[in-house]
């Protein structure tokens, strides 16, 4: 009976060290993979730039429609503030006397797709082919060369970011959502944004929102009595020796 009892009792110390075996290989795995992706070895966009000299960026979305560009654009010239657009190529196509206006005002064109699809759903090839046509339609109204691109659905993976860095693009993303798509009021939006602008920050709009234009001159007007300068993202983020940290900030390599 005792030889039962110590057999009994061996099996289950043998079961015991064999749990938790198996749960410190997973606990192991589990860390590394968290530290994997907090370490920002993780492909990714540029959400805000690292700066200290209170230059912002404000980006505008296009895709559908143009209902209010004109009133978008005309605020912008009055208040001297260039910008970023990012167009959809069937945008491109569709309002090309829009997207040259754009591009004569003096404001940044970059690429937002070729069919605003979900791109990480993509093949290398497929992701290639959405940025050389939107391209190709965006630089043939403005004679202008592409180098930004924003993700659809702010929705992307490794490969979309590695792709679009492979073919001279940069990915942006944002990380002041004006909320615009919502049809918030024009103060509402303009609260969003300017109580969470910093130095370096990306401000996201859309050009078809419904209470946007109607924001915009309160929101610069607001951020520069804070002491920020507006200029286009291409002009906010660094091009070379930098890193993205886990935040999808673009901070230059010296800083880290």
């Amino acid at each position: 009976m005792k030889f039962i009892t110590f057999r009994l009792k061996s099996a289950l110390i043998a079961v015991a060290f064999v749990f938790l075996l198996v749960a410190g290989i997973l606990t192991a795995n589990a860390t590394g993979a968290a530290e994997a992706y907090w370490s920002g070895k993780r492909s990714l966009p540029i959400y805000s730039v690292g700066r200290d000299d209170n230059k912002i960026a404000i980006s505008f979305d296009c895709a559908w429609g143009v209902d209010s560009t004109d009133e978008i654009l005309k605020h912008l010239q009055e208040k001297n503030v260039r910008a970023t657009f990012f167009t959809v190529q069937f945008w491109a196509e569709k309002y090309p006397e829009y997207l040259k206006k754009v591009s004569e005002a003096g404001h940044e064109v970059g690429t937002h797709s070729a069919t605003h699809s979900y791109m990480s759903k993509l093949s290398e090839s497929e992701i290639r082919n959405e940025f050389e046509t939107s391209c190709a339609a965006i630089e043939k109204v403005t004679g202008k060369k592409v180098t930004l691109f924003r993700p659809p659905y702010g929705d992307y993976d490794d490969l979309l970011i590695e792709t679009a860095s492979a073919v001279g693009l940069y990915s942006i993303q944002w990380d002041v959502d004006s909320l615009d798509w919502k049809d918030l009021s024009a103060s509402d939006i303009a609260e969003r944004i300017v109580s969470r602008t910093k130095s370096g920050s990306i401000i996201l709009c859309h050009n078809n929102g419904l209470h946007t234009a109607e924001a915009l001159p309160i929101v610069i007007d607001r951020l520069r009595a804070k002491g920020f300068e507006f200029v286009p993202i291409g002009e906010l983020i660094y091009k070379d020796n930098y890193n993205i940290d886990s935040t999808g900030k673009q901070i230059p390599k010296a800083t880290l």
